[in-house]
């Protein structure tokens, strides 16, 4: 692509994002890298190869409930009126029972539990009111998990469940996908950390965008801004070739100072530049050396839209990870929203309460620089690209969008 077609032909023919988002996903390749994590740290991540029961869980026979462990025989015929006398003892045998509790070991020669409100203790000896059946109140060894049974395929997300679970088998390790790592390069010369002068702006999208990396299983490297400068922002980009992602933050667009497109169009190959959303249309995708490269627009709601709908599904590829849809809330519209046709809209709003029903206000659908409108608002509501709006009172889905998964 030239650099005349980079930096006015996108936008004329913008990319619609699922075709977009197809082009990145098709430059990107899970990197088939597995570490062993003790089951401490292993929750969120995912498992890389199948995992079944090195042993049964219960391991052996247990009593279900507290009471006395007996031959269900001996109590055969037993009711309130004509109860079953049986002698107590540590052994089981003939009119013998034992003493249990829920979770104990079942003595041997028991086969079941009468329990204990069934039950009235005489010294050495029990009157049993009610027979039970062979296996009744037991807990058979593998109840819970057989040996050997198929607990998680590869792709799996470990949830605490699961933990507790594989624990319980005798696990204390599991083999899980490594952390796919990508670069946050955040650029422009007017970005600074602390105490912007005029004409100066804290730099945040490099932050909100490793932490978004690090929300959704990535391992991020957080770098220090790298001004409007070509040979500067190639040595940003060569750099971090050995990185799963590369992301960019500002200098998207087609303006003088936009250079990155065009060094990543140098380095490598530019796949799209300009897509059919909003807000955050200036996004670009490339890739270099095999490396995927996404440029994220400068101005923050833009660049968060554009990290959930690019760099998100990216890294979950890469990482080997299930790519799941973010939760949503229904609710009533509140008031219109307005939308472009042919452009998908991601409307921020707000939730409400209205005499018992729940309702959503849009805030914002332009206004890609106020960073309080998306972080203050409680989820955004997608338009799609064949609506022309959404009307007052229609029930919509509100977007999650920082749901950790």
């Amino acid at each position: 692509m030239s650099h005349d077609d980079l930096k006015h032909g996108g936008f004329k023919d913008r990319t619609r994002i699922d075709e977009a988002r197809e082009r990145l996903l098709d430059e990107v390749s899970p990197h088939a890298r597995t570490e062993h994590a003790p089951l401490g740290s292993a929750d969120g991540r995912t498992i890389a190869s199948r995992i079944t029961a090195p042993n049964p869980v219960p391991s052996y026979d247990r009593a279900a409930m507290d009471g006395y462990a007996v031959r269900a025989e001996d109590t055969f015929g037993a009711s309130d009126r004509s109860p079953n006398v049986l002698r107590t003892g540590e052994e089981i045998g003939p009119e013998i029972a034992a003493r249990v509790h829920t979770g104990s070991d079942l003595p041997a020669g028991a086969d079941a539990v009468v329990m204990i409100e069934q039950v009235e203790e005489l010294g050495e000896e029990i009157e049993v009111f009610d027979a039970v059946a062979e296996g009744e109140n037991v807990g058979d060894a593998g109840e819970d998990v057989a040996k050997g049974q198929r607990l998680y395929e590869p792709g799996h997300r470990i949830r605490p469940s699961d933990l507790g679970l594989l624990k319980s088998v005798g696990l204390d390790a599991v083999e899980v996908a490594e952390r796919p790592t990508a670069a946050v390069i955040p650029t422009g010369e007017e970005l600074v950390q602390t105490d912007p002068g005029p004409g100066e702006i804290i730099e945040t999208n490099g932050l909100t965008v490793s932490r978004l990396v690090d929300r959704w299983g990535g391992r991020p490297t957080y770098r220090d801004v790298v001004t409007d400068d070509r040979e500067a922002l190639r040595a940003a980009i060569q750099r971090d070739l050995t990185k799963d992602l590369i992301v960019t933050t500002g200098g998207s667009s087609v303006g003088e100072r936009d250079l990155i497109p065009e060094v990543v169009d140098d380095l490598g190959e530019v796949l799209v530049h300009g897509v059919a959303l909003k807000p955050g249309h200036p996004v670009a995708l490339g890739v270099v050396e095999d490396t995927p490269v996404i440029m994220l627009p400068g101005y923050p709601v833009a660049c968060i839209v554009n990290a959930v709908q690019f760099l998100r599904p990216a890294l979950k590829r890469v990482g080997g990870m299930p790519i799941e849809d973010h939760p949503t809330t229904e609710a009533r519209l509140g008031r219109k929203i307005r939308s472009e046709p042919g452009v998908r809209t991601f409307a921020r709003v707000k939730l409400e309460e209205e005499e018992g029903e729940r309702t959503v206000e849009p805030t914002r659908v332009s206004g890609s620089g106020v960073l309080s409108s998306v972080a203050l608002a409680d989820g955004w509501v997608v338009v799609p690209e064949e609506r022309e709006g959404i009307a007052e009172g229609e029930r919509v889905a509100v977007e999650d969008w920082e749901w950790s998964a």
